[in-house]
C-alpha cells in the first residue's frame, strides 16, 4: 500500500475532535442538584495562591460552593490571609478554637456542607475543604450563608494541614477570576484554519486544471491509445463515493469507541507515531511542491531514482526527506514543552493540505453524504454519547484523559494568552479536512467551468466555511469552554450555502451528479477543422 492510500486511511484518525477550550469550565451548570434561594452560585473555579513563611508556594484550584457569597475576580482585591485548622477538623460542631477572620481549613465529612459553613461563620471564618461539589442537602433551611466556601483536591489540603501542623504561617487568597469573551488565540487558530483550506483548495484546483491540460493535448493527437486518459489524470488522487462517505462514520464510530476503552499512555504513543508518519509524509509532499516552482530546484524534482520498496523518488524528494523526518523526531521528543504546539501545527497543517489535495469528492452528492454523516457524527459523539457513557466519548478522546498526556496530537492547538486559567484554544482535524473537502471541490468547479469568482460557488463556500467556525467560537465562549461539535455549526453554513446556491443557479442538478467537468480546460481553445 503506497504513502498516498495509507493517508486516506488515516483521514479516519484525523476526524476525532470537536472544537472545545481546554483550559477547563469556568462556571459549570449542575441541573441535577435544586436551586433555591441561598443555594443557587454555579461552580466555579477558584485560584488560591499560597505563602508560607512568607515564601511564595504552590497555586491551587479549588471550586466554589453552591452556597455563600461570591469570590473577587482579581487578585489585587481578594485579601491575604491566614489559613488555621478546624478544631475538630470535621467543623460538624462549635470550633473550640476563637479565631479572627482567618480562612479555616475543613475536613469532609461527619455532617451536611452548609452546617460545615453555618459553625464556620458563626466564628467569623472563612471556609476550605477537599474538591468535591458542595451542594445544599433537600430538606435544610438554614442557607443564609454569608461567607465564600471553596473545595481544594485532597491532595492540597493534606499539603497546607502538613506545613500548619510544622507551625508554619500559611497565608492564602482566595478569587475566581474571569475568562475573556475572545482571546487572541481564538482568532490565529480560525487564521489557520481557514487559511489551511485557502492553500489546499487552490493546489488542488491547479493539479486539476494542470491534468485537464495535459488530457486535452493528447485528445487533440487524436490517437486511439490516448482516448482513454482518465486514469493517467487521476493518478494519485483518490475519489471518495457514497459508500465510503456511510462506511467513514461507521468506522470512526469504532475507532473512537476503542480510543475511548483503550485509551492510556502507550495507546497515545501509539497515535504520536502515526501522527509523525502522516506529518514527515505531508510536510515532504509540501516542501517538494513548494520548492519545485523555483528554478534552482526544477531539474532536481523532475529526476528520479530508484529506491527498494518505493520505487522512483526524486532527488529532491531524497534531499526534503531526512530534514522532515528529524523535524517529526524532535517534536515528537520534546512535544511536551511550552512552545511544541508550533511543531505539532506545523505537521498538522501540512498533513491537511497534503491529505485535501489527494482526497476529493466528485460531485455535490458525495459531498453532501459525507458532511451529513458526519455531521450526525460530531453531535452523537459529543453529546447523546453521554447518555451510554455517563461522559462525552468525542470530548474524552480529544483531551487524552487517563493517558497522561495533554491531548491526542490530531490538533491545531494554540495557547490561550490572555486567559488566566491558561490551556489552549484547540480544533480537530476533522473540522477542518471534511469541509475542506467541500469547497476545495468548489474551486476545482469553478476553474474547470470557466468560472470567474463573482459566478462562482468557492468565494461562497469559504466564506461560509469562516462564519461557521466563528459561530463555533461565539458559542464556545458562551457555554463558557464546554466541549462543542464544531460541525453542527459548520457543515450547515457551508453545504446549505452551496446547495441553496446550485439551485438559485439552477446548476443543481449537474453539481449533484456530473460534479466535475472532466474536460473542459480555461487554456485549451479548439478550432473547428
Amino acid at each position: 500500500m503506497d504513502i498516498q492510500r495509507a493517508i486516506h486511511i488515516l483521514i479516519i484518525v484525523l476526524s476525532l475532535s470537536p472544537c472545545f477550550g481546554s483550559a477547563g469550565d469556568i462556571v459549570h451548570q449542575d441541573n441535577n442538584t435544586p436551586k433555591r434561594p441561598g443555594c443557587q452560585n454555579n461552580f466555579v473555579l477558584v485560584k488560591v495562591p499560597t505563602r508560607v513563611d512568607g515564601v511564595p508556594e504552590v497555586e491551587y484550584v479549588g471550586v466554589g460552593a453552591r452556597f455563600g457569597t461570591t469570590l473577587e475576580s482579581k487578585e489585587k482585591h481578594a485579601n491575604e490571609t491566614r489559613l488555621v485548622l478546624a478544631d475538630p477538623p470535621d467543623c460538624c460542631s462549635k470550633p473550640k478554637n476563637k479565631l479572627n477572620r482567618e480562612v479555616l481549613l475543613v475536613h469532609r465529612g461527619g455532617c451536611s456542607f452548609t452546617t460545615k459553613a453555618n459553625f464556620a461563620e458563626e466564628y467569623g471564618h472563612f471556609y476550605t475543604a477537599e474538591l468535591f461539589k458542595m451542594v445544599c442537602e433537600a430538606n435544610e433551611t438554614d442557607l443564609d450563608i454569608q461567607i465564600p466556601a471553596v473545595m481544594l483536591p485532597q491532595d492540597a489540603g493534606a499539603n497546607l494541614e502538613n506545613h500548619i501542623k510544622n507551625n508554619s504561617l500559611v497565608l492564602v487568597q482566595l478569587y475566581s477570576p474571569n475568562r475573556p469573551m475572545v482571546d487572541v488565540a481564538e482568532v490565529f487558530l480560525w487564521l489557520m484554519a481557514v487559511g489551511t483550506i485557502l492553500c489546499a483548495s487552490y493546489w488542488s484546483a491547479w493539479t486539476a486544471r494542470e491534468a485537464a491540460i495535459e488530457q486535452d493535448k493528447l485528445l487533440k493527437d487524436a490517437s486511439e491509445e490516448f482516448l482513454n486518459t482518465e486514469n493517467v489524470s487521476s493518478r494519485g488522487v483518490v475519489d471518495i463515493n457514497t459508500k465510503s462517505a456511510f462506511l467513514f462514520v461507521v468506522v470512526a464510530s469504532c475507532f473512537l469507541v476503542m480510543l475511548y476503552k483503550l485509551m492510556s499512555f502507550w495507546f497515545l504513543e501509539v497515535l504520536v507515531v502515526l501522527f509523525c508518519i502522516g506529518g514527515v509524509e505531508g510536510l515532504q509532499t509540501c516542501l517538494v511542491s513548494v520548492l519545485s516552482c523555483f528554478r534552482w530546484f526544477q531539474h532536481a524534482g523532475e529526476s528520479f531514482v530508484k529506491v527498494p520498496f518505493f520505487g522512483a523518488i526524486s532527488y529532491l524528494t531524497l534531499a526534503v526527506c531526512p530534514f522532515c523526518i528529524a523535524f517529526s523526531v524532535v517534536w515528537a521528543v520534546f512535544r511536551r514543552i511550552s512552545f511544541a504546539w508550533i511543531g505539532q501545527d506545523i505537521l498538522g497543517i501540512a498533513l491537511m493540505i497534503t491529505v485535501l489535495q489527494i482526497v476529493r469528492v466528485p460531485n455535490l452528492k458525495v459531498g453532501t453524504v459525507l458532511l451529513s454523516c458526519a455531521f450526525l457524527y460530531d453531535i452523537f459523539w459529543v453529546f447523546v454519547s453521554k447518555w451510554w457513557f455517563h461522559e462525552s466519548v468525542m470530548i474524552v478522546v480529544a483531551r487524552g484523559d487517563k493517558s497522561g498526556e495533554d491531548g491526542i496530537p490530531m490538533l491545531l492547538k494554540i495557547p490561550r494568552m490572555f486567559d488566566p486559567w491558561g490551556g489552549y484554544s484547540v480544533i480537530g482535524f476533522g473540522d477542518i479536512i471534511l469541509p475542506g473537502l467541500l469547497v476545495a471541490f468548489s474551486l476545482r468547479y469553478d476553474w474547470l467551468a470557466k468560472k470567474n469568482l463573482r459566478t462562482g460557488y468557492f468565494v461562497w463556500a469559504m466564506t461560509a466555511y469562516g462564519l461557521g467556525l466563528l459561530i463555533t467560537y461565539v458559542a464556545l465562549n458562551l457555554m463558557d469552554g464546554h466541549g462543542q461539535p464544531a460541525l453542527l455549526y459548520i457543515v450547515p453554513f457551508t453545504l446549505g450555502t452551496f446547495l441553496t446556491l446550485g439551485k438559485r443557479r439552477g446548476e443543481l442538478k449537474t453539481l449533484w451528479t456530473r460534479g466535475e467537468p472532466k474536460r473542459p480546460c480555461p487554456h485549451i481553445q479548439f478550432q473547428p477543422s
